[in-house]
């Protein structure tokens, strides 16, 4: 059975950290460097693998919409595993959302990121 450790959102890894505030940024280069060359995202059902698709989900995710995202909570499942909940608020459907990123770790970059309610 897996136990998850409520932590301060300044103790998640550098790493996750450095994302989380170049995503927030919309500095899809700055994002693309926390991640391996082989690493896997999963956003609303859709995967994405490897450097090229996951610069165009960076480019793309949510450029449809105006939202303010706040980093409200974090999460230490082991050495490997990390979840930062992300509280949004925008014009997109339903217009308040909390979303959990679900990170994996491979030695200090991003081998996966599901990011899911």
């Amino acid at each position: 059975m897996t136990t998850q450790t409520r932590i301060e959102p300044s103790q998640l890894p550098a790493t996750i950290r450095d994302y989380l505030t170049a995503h927030r940024a919309g500095d899809a280069e700055a994002a693309l460097r926390a991640f391996t060359a082989s690493a896997h995202v999963v956003d609303e059902g859709r995967s994405f693998r490897g450097t090229a698709e996951i610069d165009r989900f960076l480019r793309q995710a949510g450029a449809e919409f105006t939202y303010t995202t706040e980093l409200v909570g974090a999460q230490r499942v082991d050495d490997a595993h990390w979840v930062a909940t992300i509280h949004l608020e925008g014009n997109f459907p339903g217009g308040v959302a909390d979303l959990h990123y679900r990170f994996t770790l491979d030695e200090d970059l991003i081998a996966e990121l599901v990011i899911a309610p």
